[in-house]
């Protein structure tokens, strides 16, 4: 009988430059992504089966669905784990005109291990990109160096965050009390970061989203 294997499994997940600094601050535990066509059209499917409820126009989602709505998650369930993809670099300022890899988010470089000896090491990666610079979708599993592991998965609106789950997202939380580029409220900072990333008017359109609640593990 073959063994069954009890690794967890492993999704990639895109990041920007600043929200790739906030996870390694160890500031942001919660992404929130738009639920795309066909995640509504599975639910909608069991809705009409009668597994679950149809999402709701206005209100609370039904108790019963809750988990139903869940097990849709593209980005997986508890316990799964989540490899960030980041924007690297070619770095060309090297001893040896050797051409290196470093992440653009914060320049440090790009590592791997390798053996010397016969003793493992890390090892600075050599650039093979035809560009100067990788987008994070192109990004290689064996350059990753954040790995997150999901403790948590839910659907809900996008304007039902708190000030609490704001600042999970990374917000920035200044001494002074603002919170943000000025902004009165941590809710209202991830309002105007929502649309940096999204788009003028994605906040109003108030889409369904999955929040998944993540911390950092070592690979």
């Amino acid at each position: 009988m073959p063994e069954i294997s009890t690794a967890p499994r492993e999704r990639p997940i895109l990041f920007s430059g600043p929200m790739v600094r906030v996870i390694l601050d160890g500031r942001k535990t919660v992404t929130r992504r738009p639920l795309n066509a066909r995640s509504l059209k599975l639910i909608d499917y069991g809705a009409q089966a009668g597994e679950c409820h149809y999402l709701p126009d206005s209100g609370p989602l039904h108790p019963n669905s809750v988990q139903y709505y869940a097990d849709f998650c593209p980005y997986g369930q508890p316990g799964d784990r989540l490899w960030v993809r980041e924007t690297t670099m070619a770095d060309y300022d090297t001893h040896d005109g050797v051409v290196l890899s470093r992440y653009a988010a914060d320049n440090e470089p790009v590592l791997y291990w390798d053996e010397d000896d016969g003793e493992p090491i890390q090892a600075v990666s050599h650039w093979d990109y035809p560009r100067d610079s990788r987008p994070s979708i192109h990004m290689k599993r064996s350059s990753c160096r954040l790995l997150l592991e999901i403790t948590d998965v839910r659907v809900e609106r996008l304007q039902d965050i708190n000030d609490e789950q704001a600042i999970a997202e990374g917000i920035d939380v200044h001494p002074s009390g603002f919170y943000g580029n000025g902004c009165i409220t941590a809710w209202c900072a991830f309002l105007e970061l929502w649309e940096s990333i999204n788009g003028a008017g994605s906040w109003d359109a108030n889409p369904w989203v999955w929040v998944v609640e993540f911390k950092r593990v070592t690979t």
